[in-house]
């Protein structure tokens, strides 16, 4: 049998990588000459840099940056030296889990990391970068990045603003005479996996910011100022993004790569699946098995199981999902593709021993859901030969 294991990552407990590894090991013990193509996948969020690490065969840069509370973090990317390519994850400059729970503040946070990082690979003379925008700690519009790229927000004074949340409202002018000349000569796309535009109930700031820290006072302070960044936006780069789908992700900043960089929206999940080879990989497969920390009925908006679950339904291949943790309402994805759920949980178990034993758990519910699949094809063959 070939069997494709393309699992995202269980956040905060394995890469993806590895949880294809443990998958292999539970298929392995049922079907010790099974091909199996490892195909580690991500949506955009986290784990951006270690799908295409892996899968593209790329090279981790390291380098300093500026934190999402203007302190120094070590951040890294992918380079795809073949490709010509970069791939960047914004969280790990500018993430919510960069900062303790009392440094959380989008009112205070910036994105000036994540433009650090794009900066260092345009040094690399890249000909396309990629942006995951999952997982920010931050509200500014994407202020922050193109600071870093050369751009100036300016008040009405013409004096620079502080590139953070707190600041939108004073923007008046954005001047982008000194944006890297670079930029123009790459294409960005940014991968985002929520449809929510910049401004309104649907917004960065009324959905996503109090998640970041923000009091309501705070959350209605940034919906004003996003919505002054939009219109100068307009007034200034001709461009309308205040409703533009995909905008208010990662507080903002979909907005500002699209503005500022020029940079394409995409689903995420597409992208990255095209980029690891998904569809040749799955050619004469027999099962597929998917999965991630937890799957419910937001998995199948664009999350990567219910991606990897539509290309293999296409092509009419059964797909099994993993995860950590199931939730309700599993229908929609049933009707995505994914043919079966299972927990790798043994039985009740704390959170933290469910991630510490992932790896085993993740082996051992592999090795079971796949003995369950190979018992109905067997009693079809039966009923077949009857």
């Amino acid at each position: 049998m070939k069997i494709v294991a393309a699992p995202n990552a269980f956040k905060g407990s394995l890469t993806a990588g590895q949880v294809a590894a443990a998958m292999e090991t539970g298929i392995r013990r049922v079907l010790p000459d099974a091909e199996v193509v490892r195909v580690p996948v991500a949506d955009g969020g986290d784990g951006l840099v270690e799908v295409a690490r892996e899968a593209l065969h790329g090279e981790r840069r390291r380098l300093l940056v500026t934190g999402p509370r203007f302190h120094l973090v070590e951040a890294e990317f992918c380079l795809v030296p073949e490709m010509r390519l970069a791939a960047i994850e914004m969280a790990l400059a500018s993430g919510l889990a960069l900062l303790a729970e009392d440094e959380r503040n989008p009112m205070q946070t910036t994105t000036l990391g994540t433009g650090e990082l794009i900066r260092a690979a345009l040094d690399l003379d890249v000909e396309r970068i990629i942006v995951g925008i999952g997982g920010s700690a931050t509200n500014d519009g994407g202020m922050g990045m193109a600071t870093a790229l050369g751009v100036r927000f300016l008040d009405g004074d013409g004096r620079p603003v502080r590139p953070v949340g707190g600041s939108l409202e004073q923007v008046r002018h954005i001047d982008i005479s000194e944006l890297d000349p670079r930029v123009g000569r790459v294409r960005f796309q940014a991968l985002c996996d929520v449809t929510n535009p910049l401004i309104g109930p649907e917004g960065a700031a009324r959905v996503y910011a109090p998640q970041k820290g923000a009091s309501p006072q705070e959350v209605e302070a940034l919906e004003r100022g996003l919505a002054n960044l939009a219109r100068v936006i307009h007034a200034d780069l001709g461009l309308d993004v205040a409703a533009m789908p995909g905008a208010g992700a990662a507080g903002g900043l979909g907005a500002g790569l699209y503005a500022f960089l020029g940079a394409e929206l995409v689903p995420g999940i597409d992208l990255l699946l095209e980029l690891v080879g998904l569809d040749d990989k799955l050619t004469d497969a027999d099962l597929v098995l998917t999965g991630e920390g937890q799957i419910d009925f937001q998995t199948a908006f664009g999350k990567a199981p219910a991606g990897v679950a539509a290309r293999a339904r296409s092509r009419g291949i059964p797909c099994l999902a993993l995860a950590g943790s199931v939730g309700d309402d599993l229908g929609e994805l049933h009707q995505r593709g994914i043919d079966a759920v299972f927990s790798i949980c043994p039985g009740p178990v704390s959170l933290d021993a469910a991630m510490r034993n992932a790896e085993d758990f993740l082996a051992a519910s592999t090795e079971q859901a796949l003995r369950c699949f190979l018992s109905g094809k067997t009693q079809r063959s039966q009923e077949d030969e009857k």
